[in-house]
C-alpha cells in the first residue's frame, strides 16, 4: 500500500522557496476601499505575504497559488462573493496545487458582516487558549478546563463543570434560548458548540422539544424566548463557533446570514459550518474528534483540515473508483454508479456512505485567518504524539494513554463520530517521492508533502512508531 501511494503524492522540489503565507482577493474587492484594507492589514501582520487577484472566477488562481504553494492562504471575500460556491470552489482550488488528492495549504476565508467588520477579524492577533465552553449540544465535558452545555434532545437538562471538577447534571426551564444567549456573553466563554435544526436566518436549540431559538437581523444575533420577547447579543470577546450538526449555518446568502452576525455581534474569529442542509456529519462532527477530544493538540485551522484529510482518505481507500470525482447535488449524487469493495463492505459501508463523503468534502466552509491561532487548552488526551522532524525525514511515536479504549471513540454524540486516523503536521515541507519508510510500514501511514496520516492501529498494545527518510524541500 505504500509503495502505491507515495508516488501518487510527489511534488517538485520548485517550491521549496514557497511563501508561508498567501492573500487571495477578487479584482472587485480589491477596488472597494474597505475590502483593500482588510487584505493590507493581513499583510501588515504578515510581512512575507505575497498576494493572488482574481477577475471573474476565483480558480483563475490556481497557476500562481501552484507556483507559490503557500502553507495558508486566506480568501479575503465580501459577503456576495462568499456563497456555497465559492466555499466550493476554494475547496477544489486548493487540492490542485499539486497531484496529491489532498488540500494542499492550510485556508480560510475571512469575511465579515461589512469591511469594517472583517478589518476587525483580520487584525486579530493574540494566540486563542479555550479555557470554557459552551454548547448547545453533548460534549465530552472532561475535555475542558470548564463548559456547560444545554440539551437538543431532553427539555431544561443542562451539565456544567467547573475548572477541576466534576460534570453536575441539572434541571431547568425547557426555554433555554436566553440562558443560553447570557452565556455566550460570559467573557470567559471562548468557544460556542452548536447542532439542532438551523436555516441561515436562525437557530433552534431545542432538537426534539419546543424552545426559543436565535435569529440574525441586520448583523445583530436576536435570542427570542418563548414568550417572544428579544434579547440583543452583544459578546465582543474573541472567540470560535462550531455549528457541528447545523443545517446551513455556514451559508453566507445575504446580510441576514446567522455566520455574518455571529461575527459582528458575538466575537466569532473563526468559524467552521455546513453551507448545504446536512445529513451524513463527517466533516462536520469530526471537528470535535480532532479539536475539542484532543484538547490543545491541534488549532482550529489544524483540526478542520486534519478531518478534511481523514474524510478524503477515507475516500480513496473505501471508494476510489469515485474518490476524486465532484458533486453539486444536495446529497453527494453522481452520474455514475458507486462501485462498494469488499473493503467497505467489511466496515458496512454502502454507495450512500461515498455520497456522503463526497457531498461533507466541499460544502463544509471555514472563515477566519487561517493563520491565525485558537487551541484548547491543554487537557486529557486518549494518546501521547511525539514527533521529530529533521532534514533527513522525520518520526512520529504514538503512546497509548487509555488502554483498551485509548483508540476507541471519545463521545458518540452526533453523526460519523470516532475513527479519525492520526495526523501529524510537518514543520517544513518534504519530497514524498522520496520518503523511505524505515520503521511502521504496517500501520500503512500516508506521507505527504506537508503532513502524515496514520489510520488508528485495531489494538491499542504499546508504543508504535513511524520513522521516514526524505528529502526536505523547504
Amino acid at each position: 500500500m505504500i509503495k502505491a501511494l507515495v508516488p501518487i503524492l510527489a511534488i517538485a522540489s520548485a517550491n521549496a522557496a514557497a511563501p508561508s503565507y498567501t492573500i487571495v482577493i477578487s479584482k472587485a474587492a480589491e477596488a472597494d476601499a474597505g475590502w483593500k484594507e482588510v487584505a493590507a492589514a493581513l499583510a501588515a501582520k504578515y510581512p512575507e505575504a505575497k498576494k493572488v487577484v482574481w477577475d471573474k472566477d476565483v480558480k483563475e488562481c490556481l497557476p500562481e497559488l501552484a507556483k507559490q504553494h503557500p502553507r495558508y492562504a486566506c480568501f479575503v471575500a465580501p459577503p456576495a462573493e462568499a456563497g456555497l460556491e465559492f466555499v466550493r470552489a476554494v475547496h477544489r482550488l486548493t487540492r490542485k496545487l499539486d497531484s496529491d488528492p489532498y488540500t494542499d495549504c492550510r485556508w480560510g476565508i475571512l469575511t465579515g458582516y461589512d469591511a469594517a467588520n472583517a478589518l476587525e477579524i483580520a487584525k486579530e492577533s493574540k494566540p486563542l487558549v479555550i479555557r470554557h465552553a459552551v454548547s448547545g449540544t453533548e460534549l465530552a465535558l472532561d475535555r475542558c478546563e470548564s463548559a456547560n452545555t444545554f440539551s437538543e434532545l431532553v427539555a431544561g437538562e443542562r451539565n456544567h463543570r467547573e475548572a477541576g471538577g466534576k460534570v453536575v447534571q441539572e434541571k431547568g426551564e425547557a426555554d433555554s434560548s436566553w440562558e443560553i444567549a447570557k452565556e455566550l456573553e460570559n467573557p470567559e466563554t471562548t468557544l460556542f458548540v452548536t447542532s439542532g435544526h438551523a436555516t441561515e436566518r436562525n437557530w433552534q436549540p431545542g432538537f426534539a422539544y419546543k424552545n426559543g431559538y436565535w435569529k440574525s437581523k441586520n448583523g445583530s444575533l436576536l435570542a427570542v424566548n418563548l414568550k417572544g420577547e428579544e434579547h440583543a447579543i452583544k459578546s465582543p470577546t474573541p472567540k470560535v463557533y462550531l455549528p457541528v450538526g447545523n443545517c446551513l449555518m455556514g451559508h453566507i446568502d445575504g446580510q441576514d446570514a446567522m455566520a455574518l452576525a455571529y461575527f459582528k455581534s458575538a466575537g466569532v474569529r473563526q468559524m467552521a459550518g455546513y453551507c448545504l442542509p446536512t445529513w451524513y456529519g463527517y466533516q462536520g462532527w469530526g471537528m470535535l474528534d480532532y479539536f475539542f477530544e484532543q484538547p490543545g493538540r491541534y488549532t482550529l485551522t489544524e483540526a478542520f483540515h486534519a478531518n478534511q484529510a481523514a474524510l478524503v482518505y477515507r475516500l480513496q481507500t473505501l471508494f476510489p473508483e469515485v474518490a476524486n470525482e465532484d458533486s453539486d447535488s444536495p446529497m453527494g449524487q453522481i452520474s455514475q454508479p458507486i462501485p462498494v469493495g469488499e473493503k467497505a463492505k467489511a466496515e458496512k459501508l454502502d454507495a450512500q456512505d461515498a455520497q456522503g463523503l463526497l457531498f461533507d468534502r466541499d460544502v463544509v466552509a471555514f472563515y477566519g485567518d487561517p493563520a491565525w491561532e485558537a487551541k484548547m487548552a491543554p487537557g486529557a488526551l486518549q494518546w501521547n504524539m511525539t514527533w521529530a522532524q529533521t532534514a533527513e525525514g522525520g518520526s512520529l511515536a504514538i503512546d497509548p494513554q487509555a488502554g483498551a479504549d485509548s483508540f476507541k471513540p471519545v463521545n458518540k454524540n452526533g453523526s460519523q463520530r470516532g475513527g479519525r486516523p492520526i495526523v501529524q503536521f510537518f514543520e517544513s515541507r518534504i519530497d514524498p517521492a522520496s520518503v523511505k519508510i524505515t520503521e511502521g510500514a504496517e500501520l500503512n501511514p500516508v506521507i505527504t508533502d506537508d503532513f502524515m496520516l496514520v489510520p488508528l492501529p485495531e489494538k491499542a498494545e504499546g508504543k508504535v512508531k513511524v520513522v521516514f527518510t526524505a528529502k526536505a524541500v523547504g
